[in-house]
């Protein structure tokens, strides 16, 4: 059994700096980026060598979809801080903070300036 059921994720973006421009606000970072063959990538905040991490990606076969595979984010200690960036950033929360269960947490779900649903978790 492996420890963790995602190695790396990637979310399809049709224009980068946009979408750049978005993930900077919701998560108060500056997102490193990179050219890796027709892809253009830039990195979401984690530790690298150590935790699992993922991408925004502009490139061929890139299509940003609101039916795909929905990944959640880590949001730190409370997730309504990130959350609460979603609307001024251009984005539009899906689903508002919510509780899990007991000792799991809270999840949210917003779509990005690229149409893209994706999730947030926080333990608070």
């Amino acid at each position: 059994m492996q420890t963790h059921a995602i190695a790396w994720f990637e979310i399809p973006v049709t224009d980068f700096e946009r979408a750049r421009s978005f993930y900077n606000a919701i998560l108060a970072f500056q997102m490193p980026d990179m050219q890796m063959g027709p892809n253009r990538m830039g990195f979401l905040p984690h530790q690298q060598g150590a935790g699992v991490g993922g991408a925004i990606v502009l490139g061929p076969g890139c299509t940003p979809s609101a039916q795909g595979t929905l990944a959640y984010l880590t949001a730190g200690d409370d997730l309504a801080v990130v959350l609460g960036r979603v609307g001024a950033a251009g984005g539009q929360v899906v689903v508002p903070k919510t509780a899990i269960a007991p000792d799991m947490g809270f999840y949210a779900v917003f779509q990005d300036t690229e149409g893209n649903r994706v999730g947030l978790h926080s333990m608070n």
